[in-house]
């Protein structure tokens, strides 16, 4: 999922009401004022539809405000959602969700058809929907894709209003991490229908299955919050009662905020790293998530010629960058594909497809080989823009990455910083020459960075082609989960393609600085997106 900004508020009346609603004891009145929680985020929500969500903090707002079959837990952990239970087949092909009686915000029924539409809605190239290619292993949705086939051919059937039936072309151990995402989310037609164009478009223009109901968001503003939902299936054990989110990009005013109680927490920059690492409420998080530099070929055809990548890669000294610039807890990346999320008879897949040449620092050998790739593309000067998110990091990210490649003889580097709806449609549209994107990883397995990067994959904004690259994610992707050791070959060598050709350049793997008050208990981390679960959280 693309890396961007969170989200989160509640309703005064609502929460006024669930008060009310208790025992009537002053404690327990008291204890329920107490369960607000004040988040700070860097940026503002993009989309509230899971068919068209592609961020990582709108799909936390998604996760926080709906629920798929099952949900996301900690140590790579799932636990029923919507779903009560379910079973997979022998063969692996056929897996079989039994669904419990919840509600939508507004008292209907959630039932297996929400499910099936709102599949079908994002498979269907009508919709447009970046992410449709994550159910390619769902029976005929790559036909589906390619509008060969009807939407109503897709493999998920609704045997009655309770019982889900999915059939998908080869087994997929993971396929359970899958349905946990906000893209497998229910969407209710009637909803989709009766707002057009603005579904989901604001926090009034939807309805909710999940923990928590948003409001105040108006689309474009930069606080908004959650409120518990009383509908929820499972609303007697979520103890929060409101949520607060801010976007702020500045660090110094979040940092403020949370020193004069108006935040719970806020992230750090590597400045206030220096001045915060021993306090109590510091916590860092290693993230399954990758920065990398996307180049632009179908713009600037000068970024076809692999010499040219490779310079730009072996021009930034990435252990300055993470040590120096960022100092949040960010660290080199060694490769593409996250360190630490994946591993295989206890060794790494970021250790075993490790490249070093594709994450290493040579400015002698980069010049070389720019001013070989300048010859051969009869080039003496070139001009690019440099184009990343609005926030601190981002703008210190551009910052060091257009000092470090303006070392090489004959290239201007350009920054330009815009809003992360802006960043995400302009790369959509392949309007930049350099962007800095980022990749939170969905489910723990490699295929989901992989993925990305085939010829025809809508999130491969820079049109990087190897036709031996599509062979190998074709072969991994059709050779059976059950034969785990020849698919996780193919994928490190996939990898190893990747960073060799140096499609992409990796900047750096992610890590959060954060603080957060002692008295808020129960957050969930998760590696994985969408990194953030306050089901389970309370304010003591």
């Amino acid at each position: 999922m693309k890396i961007s900004s969170v989200a989160k508020l509640g309703g005064v009346v609502l929460l006024s009401a669930l008060v009310l609603a208790g025992c009537g004891s002053k404690s327990s009145q008291s204890g329920s004022s107490k369960q607000k929680l004040n988040w700070m985020t860097p940026t503002t929500i993009s989309t509230m539809d899971p068919s068209k969500s592609t961020d990582l903090y709108s799909g936390q707002m998604i996760n926080a405000t709906g629920e798929g079959l099952l949900r996301m837990q900690k140590n790579n952990k799932v636990e029923p959602g919507v779903a009560k239970n379910y079973s997979v087949s022998k063969d692996g092909k056929t897996w079989t969700f039994n669904l419990r009686h919840s509600k939508w915000s507004d008292g209907s029924p959630v039932t297996a058809k929400d499910f099936v539409f709102s599949w079908q809605r994002t498979v269907n190239p009508k919709t447009a929907s970046q992410y449709a290619y994550i159910f390619n292993n769902v029976q005929n949705a790559t036909k589906i894709e390619a509008g060969k086939l009807s939407p109503s051919k897709l493999g998920v059937k609704a045997d009655g209003n309770y019982k889900l039936v999915v059939h998908l072309d080869k087994p997929q151990s993971y396929f359970k991490y899958m349905v946990s995402q906000g893209y497998y989310f229910p969407e209710k037609q009637s909803a989709v229908k009766k707002y057009g164009s603005g579904y989901a478009t604001n926090a009034n223009k939807n309805v909710y299955n999940g923990p928590f109901l948003l409001k105040g968001w108006t689309g474009t503003n930069d606080t908004w919050h959650l409120v518990k939902n009383s509908k929820y299936w499972n609303a007697k054990n979520i103890k929060l009662q409101r949520l607060n989110f801010q976007a702020i990009k500045d660090p110094s005013t979040a940092l403020n905020s949370y020193q004069s109680n108006k935040l719970n927490f806020t992230t750090l920059n590597g400045t206030q790293v220096k001045q915060y690492k021993n306090n109590k409420d510091y916590h860092v998080y290693k993230e399954a998530s990758t920065f990398f530099l996307e180049m632009n070929e179908k713009k600037d055809p000068i970024f076809k010629n692999r010499n040219i990548r490779r310079a730009i890669s072996l021009a930034i000294d990435r252990n300055q960058f993470v040590n120096k610039v960022l100092a949040d807890g960010s660290q080199a990346p060694k490769g593409y594909v996250a360190d630490g999320m994946s591993q295989k008879n206890g060794k790494d897949f970021a250790d075993e497809s490790y490249v070093k040449d594709a994450v290493s620092y040579n400015l002698t050998q980069a010049k070389k080989l720019w001013a070989k790739g300048l010859k051969e593309t009869g080039k003496k000067n070139v001009s690019f823009g440099l184009m990343s998110d609005d926030t601190d990091t981002a703008k210190r990210s551009t910052e060091f990455i257009q000092s470090q490649l303006s070392k090489l003889p004959g290239l201007k580097i350009t920054n330009s910083n815009v809003p992360l709806k802006n960043r995400l449609s302009r790369s959509q549209n392949g309007q930049f020459d350099l962007v800095i994107s980022g990749w939170i990883a969905d489910y723990p397995d490699p295929s989901n960075f992989l993925d990305l990067f085939t010829s025809n994959n809508s999130y491969n904004n820079g049109k990087w082609k190897n036709a031996k690259y599509d062979a190998l994610v074709k072969k991994y992707q059709s050779t059976d989960a059950n034969n785990e050791s020849a698919r996780w070959n193919d994928m490190i060598q996939a990898e190893k393609l990747l960073m060799n050709d140096q499609g992409i350049v990796p900047l750096y793997q992610q890590g959060q600085s954060t603080l957060m008050n002692s008295k808020v208990k129960g957050v969930q981390f998760l590696p994985t997106s969408p990194e953030w679960d306050w089901t389970k959280t309370s304010i003591k």
